[in-house]
């Protein structure tokens, strides 16, 4: 009898909404909106594919730009009613819709030609949600993995930096999206969320990105023998802050296409995040530190570096280890100007980033993969949604490699389009 009380006041406790919130929470019934960036970048390094082979060769400055239009997303929300609801983002990368050929440094100069899902037009988000109420919501289908603090805060206004965060960018799957189930709410100055997904493919993993590839499939579908875990909470006690704690856990060798290759091996991917923000007083500040765990690498590098050459491998060594470390700081300077709406925060942003902070026995650990990434900075904010950025940023390796400086800059929004 107390078994079932209790169990009724939980139902209770989750699923009634609070009775001030359905007053005044009114949702149109479709909603419209995107985000995108466009970008200017002028480098002095070479891109030539030998600059880490033979750093002596390259101490030279070389002047070089480029434009892009890293990301152009366009969302759809439908309410279908109170607590029925639609939701869909079909993402434009670099601005085109065709595979792409690139000389890739760690296949000795070849061209090669990468193999991504439907092109450079990518399903971003599709899913179907149950909302019980403001603690208990069900959301199914293709959904975000909010496993760090930029794939919970992707959107371009949501980061000082011209492009993605370079750290988390490089060694675990940014914006991360896949299929799967997720439940997710809030409890008083706690929110929460669980995911049940699609778990990574093993043939994707290498040394430059870790496991970052591991979420794109190649195929016209997505292999789901090995499914994962993900487990975010937030905590919002103290005024202006916000900090979080986000995990992932799950095996990937039986993602395989050929997966009897990896039969002695599970190659369990376990990551963890830690991560705050903080505003007051026209000042934000960020910080983020993602670290991550493969099982059997070892085996898994031999089995990959041995992978025909038309399989959708990097054909490298793969880490135990991988980390990234961000933090990020800026002051919004107009808000000493009376009467003044503009928003033009002055940064400073740092990250460390290792795509091999560390190796089994008899694995090289590349130092090229050991990166300091020192940026200062400005975005100017005429209206929330829109922003202008630009940047002075420095890669620093250890020696013999040489550093990398790049200018950047970017116009970026973010928005609904219809209220």
């Amino acid at each position: 009898m107390i078994k079932n009380f209790y169990a009724l006041f939980i139902l209770i406790f989750f699923c009634s909404e609070i009775p001030a919130q359905q007053k005044t929470e009114k949702e149109p019934r479709l909603k419209i909106g995107g985000y995108g960036e466009i970008t200017y970048q002028r480098y002095n390094y070479s891109a030539d594919f030998n600059r880490y082979t033979y750093p002596e060769n390259f101490t030279e400055n070389e002047k070089r730009a480029q434009t892009d239009v890293p990301h152009l997303v366009f969302s759809l929300e439908y309410l279908f009613d109170n607590n029925w609801k639609l939701g869909s983002e079909i993402e434009f990368e670099h601005g085109g819709t065709a595979s792409e050929v690139e000389i890739e440094a760690e296949e000795f100069g070849e061209y090669e030609q990468e193999v991504e899902k439907g092109g450079e037009i990518i399903l971003e988000q599709f899913w179907l949600e149950k909302s019980f109420s403001s603690r208990f919501n069900i959301r199914a289908g293709h959904v975000i993995v909010p496993v760090g603090i930029t794939n919970y805060q992707h959107l371009p206004t949501e980061y000082f930096t011209v492009l993605r965060p370079e750290g988390e960018n490089t060694i675990i799957p940014q914006t991360w999206h896949d299929n799967g189930i997720s439940v997710y709410g809030r409890l008083g100055m706690w929110r929460y969320e669980a995911q049940i997904i699609n778990g990574l493919d093993v043939d994707a993993f290498g040394s430059a990105n870790w496991v970052n590839g591991g979420s794109v499939s190649p195929y016209e579908y997505k292999l789901a023998t090995n499914m994962a875990g993900v487990v975010r909470i937030d905590n919002y006690s103290v005024n202006g802050l916000r900090w979080a704690l986000s995990g992932y856990v799950g095996n990937s060798a039986q993602n395989s296409l050929k997966a009897d290759r990896y039969a002695e091996s599970n190659g369990t991917v376990l990551i963890g995040s830690a991560e705050a923000e903080y505003k007051t007083h026209n000042f934000l500040a960020r910080t983020n530190l993602i670290y991550g765990n493969l099982s059997e690498s070892a085996e898994i590098s031999k089995i990959n570096k041995n992978l025909p050459n038309a399989a959708p491998s990097p054909h490298t060594d793969v880490a135990k280890n991988a980390m990234s470390v961000l933090v990020e700081a800026g002051y919004d300077i107009f808000s000493l100007v009376p009467a003044q709406n503009d928003k033009l925060f002055l940064f400073l942003h740092y990250t460390y980033y290792n795509s091999m902070q560390n190796t089994v026995e008899g694995m090289l650990a590349d130092k090229r993969y050991k990166r300091n990434l020192y940026t200062a900075g400005i975005n100017y904010f005429p209206l929330p949604e829109i922003g202008i950025k630009a940047e002075y940023n420095m890669r620093v390796f250890e020696a013999p490699y040489n550093q990398e400086n790049t200018f950047s800059i970017g116009i970026v929004f973010a928005g609904i389009f219809n209220h």
